[in-house]
Protein backbone atom coordinates (compact mmCIF):
# COMPACT_ATOMS: atom_id res chain seq x y z
CA UNK A 1 0.00 0.00 0.00
CA UNK A 2 1.49 3.46 -0.76
CA UNK A 3 2.50 5.37 1.94
CA UNK A 4 0.68 8.10 0.11
CA UNK A 5 -3.24 6.25 0.54
CA UNK A 6 -4.35 7.72 3.52
CA UNK A 7 -3.33 11.62 2.06
CA UNK A 8 -5.12 10.22 -0.99
CA UNK A 9 -7.81 9.07 0.94
CA UNK A 10 -8.38 12.58 3.08
CA UNK A 11 -8.75 14.48 0.22
CA UNK A 12 -11.30 12.18 -1.66
CA UNK A 13 -13.65 12.43 1.23
CA UNK A 14 -13.19 16.41 1.38
CA UNK A 15 -13.61 16.93 -2.17
CA UNK A 16 -16.56 14.46 -2.10
CA UNK A 17 -18.18 15.67 0.92
CA UNK A 18 -17.83 19.26 -0.20
CA UNK A 19 -19.71 18.76 -3.48
CA UNK A 20 -21.80 16.46 -1.63
CA UNK A 21 -22.71 19.53 0.48
CA UNK A 22 -22.93 21.96 -2.23
CA UNK A 23 -25.36 19.75 -4.16
CA UNK A 24 -27.46 19.66 -1.09
CA UNK A 25 -27.28 23.27 -0.07
CA UNK A 26 -29.06 23.80 -3.95
CA UNK A 27 -31.30 20.53 -4.24
CA UNK A 28 -32.89 22.22 -0.75
CA UNK A 29 -33.00 25.76 -2.03
CA UNK A 30 -34.67 24.05 -5.10
CA UNK A 31 -36.96 22.60 -2.92
CA UNK A 32 -37.72 25.68 -0.84
CA UNK A 33 -37.72 27.69 -3.65
CA UNK A 34 -41.34 27.62 -4.02
CA UNK A 35 -41.21 27.35 -7.78
CA UNK A 36 -43.92 25.33 -8.50
CA UNK A 37 -46.99 25.48 -6.50
CA UNK A 38 -47.68 21.69 -6.87
CA UNK A 39 -47.31 19.15 -4.35
CA UNK A 40 -43.87 17.38 -4.77
CA UNK A 41 -43.21 13.73 -4.65
CA UNK A 42 -41.63 11.85 -1.41
CA UNK A 43 -38.55 11.68 -3.40
CA UNK A 44 -37.76 15.27 -3.56
CA UNK A 45 -37.40 15.58 0.08
CA UNK A 46 -35.67 11.74 0.48
CA UNK A 47 -32.81 13.19 -1.81
CA UNK A 48 -32.90 16.48 -0.41
CA UNK A 49 -31.79 14.16 3.22
CA UNK A 50 -29.90 11.36 1.51
CA UNK A 51 -27.19 14.25 -0.01
CA UNK A 52 -27.10 15.61 3.50
CA UNK A 53 -26.37 12.11 5.28
CA UNK A 54 -23.89 10.83 2.56
CA UNK A 55 -22.42 13.93 3.37
CA UNK A 56 -21.53 13.52 6.61
CA UNK A 57 -20.32 10.02 5.28
CA UNK A 58 -17.89 11.54 3.28
CA UNK A 59 -16.71 13.81 6.07
CA UNK A 60 -16.26 11.29 8.13
CA UNK A 61 -13.60 9.82 5.33
CA UNK A 62 -11.94 12.94 5.01
CA UNK A 63 -11.34 12.95 8.89
CA UNK A 64 -10.74 9.52 9.06
CA UNK A 65 -8.20 9.92 6.15
CA UNK A 66 -6.73 12.61 8.03
CA UNK A 67 -6.19 11.02 11.15
CA UNK A 68 -4.49 8.23 9.85
CA UNK A 69 -2.10 10.37 7.51
CA UNK A 70 1.77 10.15 8.41
CA UNK A 71 2.40 13.03 6.71
CA UNK A 72 0.93 15.81 8.79
CA UNK A 73 -0.20 13.99 11.82
CA UNK A 74 -3.67 15.03 12.81
CA UNK A 75 -4.42 14.05 16.02
CA UNK A 76 -8.34 14.78 18.01
CA UNK A 77 -7.31 18.17 18.82
CA UNK A 78 -6.34 18.75 15.54
CA UNK A 79 -9.21 17.63 13.90
CA UNK A 80 -12.13 19.28 16.35
CA UNK A 81 -10.78 22.24 18.04
CA UNK A 82 -10.54 25.53 15.99
CA UNK A 83 -6.56 26.62 15.67
CA UNK A 84 -5.20 23.65 17.29
CA UNK A 85 -3.45 22.76 14.15
CA UNK A 86 0.34 23.94 13.55
CA UNK A 87 -0.35 23.05 9.78
CA UNK A 88 -2.56 25.88 8.00
CA UNK A 89 -4.25 26.60 11.78
CA UNK A 90 -6.75 28.80 9.85
CA UNK A 91 -7.59 26.75 7.11
CA UNK A 92 -8.35 24.13 9.33
CA UNK A 93 -10.23 25.89 11.37
CA UNK A 94 -12.83 26.97 8.50
CA UNK A 95 -12.97 23.09 8.18
CA UNK A 96 -13.70 22.66 12.05
CA UNK A 97 -16.34 25.05 11.88
CA UNK A 98 -18.17 23.93 9.06
CA UNK A 99 -18.09 20.21 10.47
CA UNK A 100 -19.88 21.67 13.32
CA UNK A 101 -22.49 23.45 11.80
CA UNK A 102 -22.95 20.31 9.51
CA UNK A 103 -23.20 17.75 12.74
CA UNK A 104 -26.24 20.98 13.91
CA UNK A 105 -27.85 20.52 10.86
CA UNK A 106 -27.89 16.63 10.21
CA UNK A 107 -29.16 16.19 13.92
CA UNK A 108 -31.57 18.64 13.94
CA UNK A 109 -33.26 17.13 10.97
CA UNK A 110 -32.91 13.83 12.55
CA UNK A 111 -35.18 15.57 15.41
CA UNK A 112 -37.09 17.90 12.82
CA UNK A 113 -40.43 16.44 14.15
CA UNK A 114 -39.41 16.38 17.77
CA UNK A 115 -38.30 19.77 17.87
CA UNK A 116 -39.84 23.08 17.42
CA UNK A 117 -39.83 24.57 13.38
CA UNK A 118 -38.44 27.57 14.53
CA UNK A 119 -35.05 26.13 16.23
CA UNK A 120 -34.90 23.56 13.53
CA UNK A 121 -35.06 26.58 10.64
CA UNK A 122 -33.01 29.00 12.13
CA UNK A 123 -30.55 26.06 12.61
CA UNK A 124 -30.85 24.76 8.95
CA UNK A 125 -30.17 28.58 7.76
CA UNK A 126 -26.59 27.76 8.56
CA UNK A 127 -26.43 25.17 5.93
CA UNK A 128 -25.14 28.60 4.03
CA UNK A 129 -22.50 29.56 6.91
CA UNK A 130 -21.43 25.46 6.16
CA UNK A 131 -21.13 25.86 2.22
CA UNK A 132 -19.44 29.31 2.61
CA UNK A 133 -16.89 27.72 5.74
CA UNK A 134 -16.34 24.73 3.82
CA UNK A 135 -15.48 26.71 0.39
CA UNK A 136 -13.00 28.61 1.96
CA UNK A 137 -11.64 25.30 3.94
CA UNK A 138 -11.25 23.96 0.24
CA UNK A 139 -9.93 26.85 -1.25
CA UNK A 140 -7.55 27.42 1.62
CA UNK A 141 -6.20 24.08 3.31
CA UNK A 142 -5.51 21.57 1.08
CA UNK A 143 -2.72 20.48 -1.34
CA UNK A 144 -5.28 20.96 -4.32
CA UNK A 145 -6.44 24.62 -2.97
CA UNK A 146 -4.24 26.42 -5.93
CA UNK A 147 -5.94 24.05 -8.74
CA UNK A 148 -7.87 25.65 -11.91
CA UNK A 149 -10.38 23.11 -10.83
CA UNK A 150 -11.11 23.79 -7.58
CA UNK A 151 -11.11 27.31 -8.18
CA UNK A 152 -13.99 26.92 -10.88
CA UNK A 153 -16.03 24.79 -8.90
CA UNK A 154 -15.58 26.99 -6.21
CA UNK A 155 -16.31 30.38 -8.03
CA UNK A 156 -19.60 28.23 -9.89
CA UNK A 157 -21.30 26.67 -6.85
CA UNK A 158 -20.91 29.88 -5.00
CA UNK A 159 -22.79 31.67 -7.82
CA UNK A 160 -25.19 29.24 -8.18
CA UNK A 161 -26.44 28.80 -4.14
CA UNK A 162 -26.21 32.49 -4.42
CA UNK A 163 -28.81 33.09 -7.52
CA UNK A 164 -30.82 30.70 -6.11
CA UNK A 165 -30.90 32.15 -2.47
CA UNK A 166 -31.55 35.66 -4.25
CA UNK A 167 -34.16 34.03 -6.79
CA UNK A 168 -35.81 32.35 -2.90
CA UNK A 169 -35.98 35.81 -1.51
CA UNK A 170 -37.33 37.38 -4.55
CA UNK A 171 -40.01 34.72 -5.04
CA UNK A 172 -40.85 34.72 -1.16
CA UNK A 173 -41.64 38.20 -0.96
CA UNK A 174 -44.02 38.38 -3.90
CA UNK A 175 -45.46 35.29 -3.08
CA UNK A 176 -49.00 35.87 -1.74
CA UNK A 177 -49.63 34.65 1.71
CA UNK A 178 -52.63 33.66 3.52
CA UNK A 179 -51.97 36.88 6.04
CA UNK A 180 -51.01 38.97 3.30
CA UNK A 181 -54.35 38.11 1.54
CA UNK A 182 -56.60 38.86 4.57
CA UNK A 183 -54.97 42.58 4.42
CA UNK A 184 -55.54 43.11 0.64
CA UNK A 185 -59.11 41.99 0.92
CA UNK A 186 -59.53 44.14 4.35
CA UNK A 187 -57.70 47.18 2.69
CA UNK A 188 -60.25 46.84 -0.35
CA UNK A 189 -63.36 46.20 1.94
CA UNK A 190 -62.47 49.19 3.44
CA UNK A 191 -61.96 51.03 0.81
CA UNK A 192 -65.37 50.35 -0.70
CA UNK A 193 -67.83 51.32 2.28
CA UNK A 194 -69.68 54.67 1.77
Amino acid sequence: MSSQFWWYTARAGGFVSWGLATASVVWGLLLSGRLSRRPKPAWVLDLHRFLGALTVVFVGVHILGLWLDSYVHFGPAELFVPFASTWKPVAVAWGVVALYLLVAIEITSLLQRRIPRRFWHAVHLSSFGLFAFATVHALTAGTDSGSIGVAYFAIGSTVLVASLTALRVVNRSAAPTPARDRVEAAKQTVGARP
